[in-house]
């Protein structure tokens, strides 16, 4: 079921100071690939929080029995536990985590600021849009045998399903054309971070969201020795870096 099953696929939360950083995984991964992230942030006295998506981290026959907006709730019920304990909370997400990030930041305008890595609202496998009919013939489908990890580790560093759950992939295309139409709410201040060696995600995408939020504030990282996973590829330390220097000048 998960292509690296010595991982715990569970959700972690990292008690620290005042400030934290919600951390959304994306579409059928799990925490942690957002663990190396969520603890250089720790280490530098973050709170972070980074959930589990319903339908992840179990089968591929939950995954299929999902909606998109189970998505979104899960995601503001953990957005609004952590401002219970923390006085600011930043959001970060990675490739679906990213249009979840956007959803929060386009709904809660206190949210001080966002971080996008690898934003999905342009992907690159165009069977997506077959998904509404596919899904009724082909319900589960094998992945891309290619890999574009450039860290030959990085890959024992995701929890993630060994097949695609088309149901699944269809609500994350609902999911994307929410978040495009919502693009213009976003007025946080916002950090992007893109790998020139994504296979799954347009070269255009993360330019995309860049022209498209209403932000004042806001930056394009182009990443040139990483893969679509950046959180934990060769480069996943300057972008916990950056990371940092985001949130403190914002903190």
């Amino acid at each position: 079921m998960a292509q690296q099953p010595h991982l715990d696929p569970s959700p972690f939360f990292l008690e620290g100071g005042s400030i934290g950083v919600l951390l959304i995984h994306g579409f059928t991964g799990s925490p942690p690939e957002m663990r190396l992230i969520g603890d250089y942030l720790h280490d530098r006295g973050i709170t972070i929080a980074a959930p589990l998506l319903p339908g992840h981290g179990t089968s591929l026959e939950d995954a299929n029995s999902r909606k998109w907006r189970e998505w979104t709730d899960h995601v503001a019920g953990a957005l609004t536990d952590l401002q219970a304990r923390c006085e600011k909370v930043f959001v970060g997400g990675l490739s679906m985590g990213t249009l979840l990030t956007l959803y929060l930041a386009a709904h809660h305008p206190e949210v001080p600021g966002v971080v996008l890595y690898a934003p999905a609202a342009k992907v690159d496998n165009r069977l997506i849009y077959l998904t509404p009919v596919m899904k009724y013939v082909i319900p589960v489908r094998a992945p891309s045998s290619e890999s574009d990890l450039v860290d030959p580790e990085a890959k024992y560093r995701l929890w993630a399903y060994d097949a695609y759950p088309v149901h699944a992939a269809h609500e994350l295309l609902k999911l994307i054309y929410q978040v495009r139409r919502l693009l213009p709410r976003v007025v946080c201040p916002a950090l992007i971070f893109h790998a020139a060696r994504d296979k799954h995600i347009r070269d255009e995408g993360a330019q995309y969201v860049l022209d498209r939020i209403s932000s004042e504030d806001k930056e394009l990282i182009v990443l040139r020795n990483s893969g679509h996973a950046l959180t934990v590829d060769m480069e996943w330390e300057a972008v916990a870096q950056r990371t940092h220097e985001f949130v403190q000048r914002l903190s």
